[in-house]
């Protein structure tokens, strides 16, 4: 397989074109190209070419969720044939935005950059109570919860979650990551949580340092 096709697949996803990466993602497989290579050379490669385009604002939102919805149409061509094998898709992160909170705009940007990063996210949506993240985390396994908030209102909602999963007995077993437009690094260190993401990619960068 060349090396070409790879370059070429993550173009088409940097270009945000879901239909052509669906096309070219088949071909490749067709032509015997390895679904790891596929993943990490090709899909997850053109993710790496928007993120630090997102960073430097020279992309915005619209145009970033439009590679991530690329990356998805190859992405579930791929995920079958590598079920069960030891990859980030193996890695969970729950997500959700806090108990009496029901925005979910940028929550759901983020749902859509960690999974272009290749992890399998179980999105709670809104609203959503800290007993539910507890039980979500011991249905799925996850290993990262991620919790957003865009309300100062419901902001301490995050650290009545944190104090649940660890009455679980289940704050040692998983990183907590917070968001949202009133949060700061400074919010995160008084409730007790692992980090702060200031944007999506954030979120990304911070799950892939949480897990590998």
């Amino acid at each position: 397989m060349k090396m070409s096709d790879f370059a070429q697949l993550a173009q088409l996803v940097f270009q945000g074109n879901a239909a052509s990466v669906k096309e070219k993602t088949q071909s490749m497989l067709d032509h015997g190209a390895d679904p790891f290579a596929i993943i990490s050379d090709g899909l997850l490669a053109g993710m790496d070419i928007v993120s630090p385009k997102f960073k430097a604002g020279e992309m915005y939102v619209p145009e970033v969720m439009m590679c991530a919805r690329a990356l998805g149409e190859g992405m579930k061509l791929v995920k079958p044939l590598i079920a069960g094998k030891e990859t980030a898709v193996s890695k969970t992160i729950v997500i959700g935005t806090v108990a009496g909170d029901l925005h979910d705009i940028g929550k759901n940007l983020v749902v859509m950059i960690l999974e272009s990063g290749g992890f399998n996210v179980v999105d709670l949506g809104v609203d959503v109570s800290p007993a539910k993240f507890v039980e979500a985390i011991q249905e799925h396994n996850a290993q990262v919860v991620g919790l957003s908030a865009l309300l100062t209102t419901t902001m301490l909602n995050m650290k009545g979650t944190i104090d649940l999963i660890a009455e679980a007995g289940l704050r040692d077993r998983v990183k907590v990551m917070i968001g949202g437009a009133p949060v700061s690094q400074n919010f995160a260190d008084e409730i007790g949580a692992d980090g702060y993401c200031a944007d999506a990619m954030a979120a990304k960068d911070m799950a892939k340092g949480f897990l590998n």
